[in-house]
């Protein structure tokens, strides 16, 4: 009999075995509501009370046996598990979207900024080179009054300057005033030489061999038939013509400074042709005579 004992024990052993291994998932999955029971134990008024957790379904699942995800939840409570995420979610998309707005408008008041800028700044290179362009004209300007201030100065001093252009001795017979017919074909040459010009005189210096003042009206005379000459027979205007009766006057020699002056022995008129510098200018610049044309004429 006892031998028989020994032998159960063994069985035994592997049933209680078999039989804890299989309780265990079962307790584990029931502890919870063991401890909901335990508080059932509580007085009636405590019971009466409304549980926080009725009022509010979506509260997160306690832990149990396989932690917080239920293996059997169902579609509505993932869907109470997963809309707030959502709303967030597209509170999110919102921002980002008026973020994005916010961007492109800032873009766009930027480059209308940008746009404006540069139109300012190209108005200003326009009025920069318009303002070069009338400093440019101007100075041209005073470029010009500067030279016709030099041109009217040039013009002023030339006004009284006469060079000598030629001359010639008109010789007379003793106490004769009347012209030779060679003093007459040098006056005729002469007269070819200035007409159609301006800017000119004639400068003469009549002598003659008498003393005193008997000798000063006869060179007065030989003078006076010089100009009437000119006058009468080639129209020579009589205020280009200028004369001294200079009588038995000596002149100064030319040439050697130590020679002595010529004694005057015989009667005669010395006639020099004087051309103003203004004059010449203009005979070699046509272009420029009717703008001189009053500065020549002395």
């Amino acid at each position: 009999m006892q031998s028989m004992r020994f032998n159960l024990v063994p069985r035994y052993a592997a049933v209680l075995v078999l039989a804890s291994a299989t309780a265990l998932p079962i307790w584990a999955q029931q502890a919870q509501p063991s401890t909901s029971t335990s508080q059932s134990t509580l007085p009636s008024a405590a019971q009466q009370q409304p549980s926080p957790a009725a009022n509010h379904p979506m509260a997160t699942p306690k832990e149990g046996f396989w932690g917080r995800v239920n293996p059997f939840a169902g579609k509505k409570w993932v869907k109470r598990q997963t809309d707030p995420i959502n709303d967030r979610l597209s509170e999110l998309d919102e921002l980002n979207a008026r973020n994005a707005r916010d961007i492109q408008d800032v873009d766009k008041r930027a480059q209308a900024g940008i746009l404006k800028a540069q139109a300012q700044a190209d108005a200003a290179n326009q009025t920069a080179t318009l303002a070069n362009q009338q400093a440019l004209s101007a100075n041209n300007m005073a470029q010009d009054a500067s030279g016709h201030v030099d041109r009217l100065n040039t013009t002023v001093k030339g006004l009284d300057q006469y060079q000598q252009v030629t001359d010639l001795d008109l010789q007379f017979r003793a106490g004769s005033t009347v012209l030779t017919a060679e003093s007459k074909a040098k006056l005729d040459e002469l007269a070819a030489s200035i007409t159609g010009h301006e800017g000119y005189i004639l400068e003469m210096e009549a002598h003659a061999p008498a003393a005193g003042s008997a000798g000063i009206q006869s060179s007065q005379r030989l003078a006076e038939g010089v100009e009437r000459y000119l006058v009468t027979e080639h129209q020579i205007p009589i205020y280009r013509m200028h004369y001294v009766a200079l009588g038995n006057a000596q002149t100064p020699a030319t040439g050697d400074a130590e020679q002595k002056p010529e004694r005057v022995r015989v009667s005669s008129v010395h006639v020099r042709l004087m051309a103003n510098s203004l004059a010449a200018q203009a005979e070699a610049h046509p272009q420029n005579a009717s703008a001189q044309a009053g500065a020549e004429r002395p």
